[in-house]
């Protein structure tokens, strides 16, 4: 069973004393593709090393993360925009809201966000939407920018059937990642109402691994886990899901960035 992670931060610092060996641990588990999702411009030296080091299987993003975005984000937007420009990203992405930490910067997230959401458009790229505790309103945000085009997916989607029906009646897909092996995590009243050909996998690692590798440093080595519950959730085969799951992604994040 192959699978695609379409959400790692493998390039993160906490993977820097073993990433040799993760990376190992990872092809060994049968992940093919890692997306990478960029958090600032900060990040984007690491990340752009993992795909220099491991260009097979990590594939870089190019955004700014809504907890990034601060008062000199335009100066960020300016430095990754010239980015975009110089060479391929398979998506838009880490973008997004987050009214988890601090809800003051409300107004600055929706104003970057927008403003990546026009270069996917200009570039016919995905986005990939981080919107903790802020669903709702990043809904309505895509609501207003979708014209047809716009495409992607909310990431680590943790909401309600509502929501879920609402994200893929604008043409995105849901991000499942470690939330669905929780007890508590409320997926099973989701999953298994909306069809697999509206899902993709990811475990954000390094955060949130699932179970039973919970309070763990979250690796892609286990994005079986996920498959797995997805597939009990469905009631098909984890085979099934990884096929399912990885032509969903593969469709999504177009492959011109092995041009290079």
């Amino acid at each position: 069973m192959n699978l695609i992670d379409t959400h790692a931060h493998i390039y993160s610092s906490k993977f820097d004393s073993d990433r040799d060996e993760v990376i190992a641990e990872i092809r060994q588990a049968g992940i093919e593709r890692i997306y990478m999702p960029n958090v600032d411009v900060e990040t984007i030296d690491s990340m752009l090393e993992c795909e220099s080091k491991y260009g097979d299987l990590c594939i870089p993003m190019m955004g700014l993360h809504p907890c990034d975005v601060r008062e000199d984000f335009e100066q960020q937007l300016y430095i990754m925009e010239a980015w975009l420009n110089k060479r391929p990203f398979a998506a838009v992405g880490e973008i997004g809201t987050d009214l988890y930490w601090d809800k003051s910067a409300f107004e600055r997230q929706k104003e970057a966000l927008n403003i990546q959401i026009a270069w996917a458009k200009d570039r016919n790229l995905p986005v990939v939407l981080h919107c903790r505790e802020s669903i709702d309103e990043t809904i309505e945000i895509i609501e207003k920018a979708q014209d047809g085009t716009l495409k992607g997916i909310f990431h680590c989607f943790t909401g309600n059937l509502g929501q879920a029906k609402k994200i893929i009646k604008l043409g995105f897909l849901l991000g499942i990642g470690g939330v669905a092996t929780y007890k508590n995590g409320g997926l099973d009243q989701v999953i298994p109402f909306i069809g697999i050909q509206n899902l993709v996998l990811e475990t954000d690692a390094p955060y949130l691994a699932p179970v039973p590798f919970r309070g763990r440093r979250n690796t892609p080595a286990y994005l079986p886990a996920i498959a797995q519950r997805v597939g009990d959730f469905l009631m098909v085969s984890s085979d099934e899901v990884a096929k399912v799951t990885n032509s969903n992604a593969l469709k999504l994040f177009k492959e011109i960035h092995y041009e290079l």
